[in-house]
């Protein structure tokens, strides 16, 4: 019985941790402000400079693109160091702004977000329209699948990207 205790207890903490770091994560990000983008990992990840040692490391909602590189189980895609480099090139040194759905976090404790510039184009939309990602719903972070399938019809019916 105590040890049934004991486990009850740890799983519980657990949550409340969890818990804590998606409201901390809304708490931080539901107020609309720009921030640098400070690394570049590959078409759909990037760390933002949230103003903590850190940063924060920032998982684009509702699309993926190619594997630039091997790493963990994952192999190199291609047009993987295409979308990274592009991503390089669409951000920048632009300041941007991040939309949080309804799921905060993934499971690897990225920020799950949808990426504005300040004049209002979204990221996520451009590195499909460009060829570079391909629509990937998530329930329950879907608020913009539709959008995000008309950017991909727009780039395979273009020829861009991953679509030539």
């Amino acid at each position: 019985m105590k040890e049934i205790l004991v486990f009850v207890l740890f799983i519980s903490s657990i949550a409340c941790n969890q818990s804590s770091k998606v409201q901390d994560a809304y708490d931080n990000y539901s107020i609309p402000q720009y921030y640098s983008v400070i690394k570049f990992v590959d078409g759909d990840t990037y760390w933002l400079d949230d103003g903590s040692s850190d940063g924060v490391k920032v998982r684009l909602i509702g699309i993926n693109s190619p594997e630039p590189r091997n790493y963990f189980k994952m192999k190199e895609e291609p047009y993987g160091k295409e979308a990274s480099a592009f991503m390089n090139k669409l951000i920048g040194s632009e300041k941007v702004r991040i939309d949080l759905d309804v799921q905060e976090l993934d499971q690897y404790g990225r920020l799950l977000a949808y990426c504005y510039f300040q004049n209002g184009r979204m990221v996520n939309e451009e590195m499909v329209k460009a060829g570079y990602a391909q629509v990937a719903p998530y329930p329950p972070n879907i608020k913009y699948e539709d959008r995000f399938y008309k950017a991909q019809v727009y780039a395979r019916k273009n020829r861009k990207g991953m679509w030539e």
